[in-house]
């Protein structure tokens, strides 16, 4: 078969790479420049490539076009396909036929990265053979080359699951649907929706999904899925109904009840322990804990890895902490929605760090958290008149600066032990920073250099 891969990035050069393994000729064609690691790739390989163009003949004489997940259906090559017939498919979907491995495949607007990491963190912890894949960055079709691995966690966006057909997850997980990336569903919050709902057409074992978020259920009560899925929740009075499988306790203990066990056994597993905090960190912890749980891990193993393990930089994380005072970096917290997560997630007083370029933001939602818990908010950006007029009568104490090392410096002077100095900033970071990568690392950067100097004294 004549396969042309659209997209030369990591899904793109792994589909590529598979799809020459299994025996196939294959061209790929980027419509922006390759980079050097991915041609280097391509060409060790012997694989033919272009760059910075789209050649229709080219293209169109192929019997599969494997897309890469950031091209929209609009662009002119895709149309052109359309047109022709040309049947296209994701990586994901090429990679999958080509396992016998378990993927537990984890979708969602928020939280994939984290639930997906945790998850990975259990299975491995507890000695599974598993591997990591999908949009953390790690190619599923490269991955499938060797296919040494008994189960794949793999996160999928929406555009990942756009051209899936076939593929079938062991298990799926749907942590939440809100207004996202609609430009490329026709601004239809059902179209959006029913994208994500993708990843539980095919499931063999069980799809996983939040009750307790509204778009969520809606979207899996005009499914045809709900009658085999487990659900976890909050609490447990729960919509879910009998699909209750994981809620919390009065005690915060997580409860866990599957549908093969004994009726009426319910297991405890304990959370406390985990250091991911908030709301939202807890619905990610009750679904990666649910489906270890499924996979056969015991509530010992669960809770063994619950305490090691470290989410991915940038996202609540911990960065130290000098004379009782915890610094976090949320540099990722980029709209309001992750920082009001973050505010609610902290039950300690917080110096607030934050600022930078406004997206057109409404701090409303954030006002009752800010009043409540910020004993001081640092602005930190170019321009904070916004952040000055939204929460300058509500916090107690509040100031500004255009320098990250300044705010850890002044936020360390403002906190008392027992307290939180959040870097959660609900802005994007281009006014002073490349991205909330430079904006997370050089906060780390300034509280690992306060930490040195304090200990130096």
């Amino acid at each position: 078969m004549h396969i042309v891969i659209l997209g030369a990035a990591e899904s793109g050069v792994g589909a590529a790479l598979l799809a020459q393994a299994k025996g196939h000729a294959v061209f790929v064609s980027d419509g922006g420049a390759i980079k050097p690691a991915y041609k280097e790739k391509l060409t060790q390989a012997g694989i033919r490539f272009e760059e910075n163009q789209h050649t229709l003949e080219e293209i169109l004489r192929a019997d599969e076009v494997v897309k890469s997940p950031g091209i929209p259906e609009k662009a002119p090559v895709i149309q052109a396909l359309r047109a022709k017939g040309t049947p296209i498919i994701s990586e994901i979907e090429l990679a999958g036929r080509y396992t016998q491995a378990k993927c537990i495949c984890i979708t969602g607007t928020n939280g994939k990265t984290t639930t997906t990491l945790l998850t990975y963190h259990l299975l491995k912890e507890a000695g599974l053979n598993v591997g990591l894949a999908g949009n953390v960055g790690y190619s599923l079709a490269e991955q499938v080359m060797e296919d040494k691995h008994d189960y794949y966690v793999v996160e999928l966006s929406s555009f990942q699951l756009d051209d899936t057909h076939d593929f079938a997850p062991w298990l799926a997980i749907l942590l939440n649907i809100t207004p996202d990336h609609l430009d490329r569903y026709g601004y239809n919050l059902e179209n959006y929706a029913a994208a994500k709902m993708r990843v539980a057409r095919n499931v063999s074992r069980y799809f996983i999904y939040n009750a307790g978020d509204p778009e969520t259920r809606k979207a899996v009560a005009a499914s045809a899925y709900e009658k085999t899925a487990l659900a976890f929740d909050q609490q447990q009075n729960s919509e879910a109904g009998e699909n209750l499988a994981a809620w919390y306790g009065q005690d915060g203990t997580l409860q866990l009840h599957l549908p093969e066990w004994a009726q009426g056994q319910v297991e405890s597993i304990t959370v406390d322990n985990s250091p991911l905090i908030g709301q939202h960190n807890q619905q990610n912890m009750a679904a990666a804990i649910l489906a270890a749980r499924v996979v056969g891990l015991s509530s010992e193993q669960i809770e063994k890895g619950l305490v090691s393990f470290k989410n991915a930089p940038h996202r609540l994380q911990l960065v130290g902490e000098i004379n009782g005072v915890k610094f976090i970096n949320d540099s990722k917290a980029t709209n309001v929605e992750a920082a009001w997560f973050a505010l609610d997630g902290v039950q300690q007083p917080i110096i607030w760090i934050a600022g930078g370029t406004d997206k057109g933001n409404d701090y409303t939602s954030l006002l009752p958290l800010a009043r409540q818990k910020a004993k001081a908010l640092i602005c930190l950006g170019v321009d904070n008149e916004k952040l000055k007029a939204s929460f300058g009568t509500v916090v107690p104490h509040l100031e500004e600066t255009q320098s990250i090392e300044t705010a850890v410096r002044r936020a360390a002077e403002l906190a008392a032990p027992g307290d939180v100095v959040l870097l959660s900033p609900a802005c994007a970071s281009f006014d002073l920073f490349k991205n909330y990568e430079d904006r997370g690392g050089q906060f780390s950067a300034a509280v690992e250099k306060l930490m040195s100097e304090w200990a130096n004294e």
